[in-house]
C-alpha cells in the first residue's frame, strides 16, 4: 500500500531523539524553548509557544483569546473537526463559512456577506478561524481587513501549511492575525510524533498562551498577584491545561527542521509532476493562486460525483492509500444534533462528494507516483 502521506526520519532524527534521552530532561529542559526560537525565526514572528498538538494549540489560542459562553467562533467546514470543537471547548457556539470554489479555502464573498447579515442581527464572530487548506494559504491580508471593520479576530489554522507563503509573507507570521496554530503530526510537513505549535506578535497573548499550555501555571515573580514566599514559589493564575511538548519530541521537531526547505521543495516538484501528469484527465486539480507558495501537505483531486465511490474504492484495492480531505464538519453526526443539515455549505459539501486525496510526501519515489497515475487513469476510464 502506498499511503498518502507518511513521516520521514533519518538517523540524524534519531540521533537528536537519543541524545535528549541520555540528557537530564525529558521534558521542561532546555530543548523546547530552542525548538520554539527556531520555528519563531523560521517564520518571522516574535513568541512560538509548543504545545502537544494543533488542536491542544486552538484550544489554547482560544482560551487566550477570550473566547467564551455567549461568543461565536467562525471556520469552514472544509476541515479537520478540531477546527470548530475548539469554541465548544470554550462553551462557545459554532458556525461555518463555505470555501471558494477555486481554492477550496474559505470564501472572501461568502464572508463578507455573512458578516454584515451577522451584524444586522447582532451575531458577528468573536473569532474568525481560516484554515490554510493542503498548505496553501488564505487570502489573509483580506480577511485582516474585515477584521478590522467587524471587530473579530483572527486565528489561522495552519495545520497544513508551516514553509508557505502569501506575496513572500511567511505563514506564521502573524503580519494578518493574531495567532497561528502549526501542527506536526507525522503525515504534515515536518514531524514531532504528535505535537503543535503557538505563534504570536502580542505579547500578552503569548504570556497567556505559555500560562495556559502549562496548568495556568506562573513562576515568573514578576506576575505574582501575592507577595512570594519563597524561591520554590509559584501561583496557578487560571485554569490551564498540561499541554506541554517534550523535550523529546522538540529534539525531533528541531532535527525535521533543518530539512523543511527540502520537504518543501520534493512536494511542490510531486505536485508539479502530478499535474502536467492529470491534466488530459476529466477530473479538477488543485488551484494555488500565483502570489501564493504552497507547503503541498496534500495533492488533492475531485473527480465527478457518480464515480467518485467506484474511483477511490478501486484505487484502495489496487493498493493505492487515497483519503478524502474532507467530509463537512457540519454534517458530522454530532453537529447535524446541534442543527446545521446540508446544503448550508454548499461549496464544501460538493468538494466532499468529490475530492480524493493522493499519496503525497518526500520520499514517495517517481516510479511509485507514476504507479498512482496509471492507477488512476485506468480506474477513471473504467469507471
Amino acid at each position: 500500500m502506498i499511503p498518502y502521506g507518511c513521516q520521514d526520519i533519518n538517523q540524524a532524527d534519531i540521533d537528536a531523539v537519543v541524545e535528549v534521552l541520555r540528557s537530564d530532561f525529558l521534558t521542561q529542559g532546555p530543548v523546547v524553548p530552542r525548538f520554539e526560537q527556531l520555528v519563531a525565526t523560521q517564520v518571522n514572528c516574535k513568541h512560538a509557544i509548543a504545545t502537544t498538538s494543533a488542536t491542544s494549540a486552538l484550544h489554547t489560542a482560544c482560551l487566550a483569546l477570550e473566547l467564551g459562553l455567549g461568543d461565536i467562533l467562525w471556520t469552514v467546514s472544509n476541515t479537520f473537526v478540531a477546527s470548530a470543537n475548539c469554541a465548544l471547548y470554550c462553551g462557545a457556539q459554532i458556525d461555518f463559512v463555505d470555501i471558494d470554489e477555486l481554492t477550496w479555502n474559505i470564501s472572501i464573498t461568502k464572508l463578507k456577506e455573512k458578516l454584515i447579515h451577522a451584524k444586522k442581527n447582532d451575531s458577528l464572530p468573536k473569532v474568525l478561524v481560516p484554515v490554510h487548506f493542503a498548505g496553501q494559504p488564505s487570502i489573509q491580508e483580506e480577511l485582516w481587513e474585515l477584521a478590522q471593520e467587524f471587530g473579530f479576530r483572527v486565528l489561522e489554522d495552519a495545520a497544513h501549511a508551516i514553509g508557505a507563503s502569501r506575496n513572500g509573507e511567511p505563514v506564521g507570521s502573524c503580519r494578518w492575525s493574531d495567532i497561528t496554530v502549526f501542527s506536526f503530526h507525522p503525515v504534515k510537513i515536518i514531524t514531532t510524533g504528535e505535537g503543535g505549535m503557538l505563534l504570536t506578535n502580542d505579547e500578552n497573548l503569548a504570556r497567556r498562551m505559555a500560562q495556559l499550555r502549562s496548568h495556568g501555571i506562573t513562576h515568573d515573580k514578576a506576575m505574582f498577584t501575592q507577595p512570594s514566599r519563597g524561591p520554590w514559589d509559584y501561583e496557578q493564575q487560571m485554569l490551564g491545561y498540561n499541554y506541554r511538548m517534550t523535550d523529546m519530541q522538540a529534539a525531533l521537531g528541531i532535527s525535521q527542521l533543518e530539512r523543511l526547505d527540502s520537504f518543501i521543495e520534493r512536494r511542490t516538484t510531486l505536485a508539479r509532476q502530478y499535474d502536467q501528469a492529470l491534466c488530459e484527465l476529466p477530473i479538477e486539480l488543485p488551484t494555488v493562486l500565483p502570489e501564493n507558495r504552497s507547503a503541498w501537505h496534500l495533492y488533492v483531486i475531485r473527480v465527478n460525483t457518480t464515480i467518485h465511490r467506484r474511483v477511490f474504492e478501486g484505487l484502495r484495492q489496487q493498493g493505492i492509500g487515497v483519503n478524502l480531505h474532507y467530509m463537512p464538519v457540519h454534517l458530522q453526526p454530532y453537529y447535524r444534533a446541534l442543527g446545521f443539515t446540508k446544503g448550508q455549505c454548499p461549496e464544501a459539501e460538493a468538494h466532499g462528494e468529490s475530492a480524493i486525496t493522493l499519496p503525497l510526501f518526500p520520499t514517495l519515489t517517481d516510479q511509485n507516483q507514476d504507479q498512482v497515475v496509471n492507477i488512476l487513469s485506468q480506474e477513471i476510464a473504467n469507471a
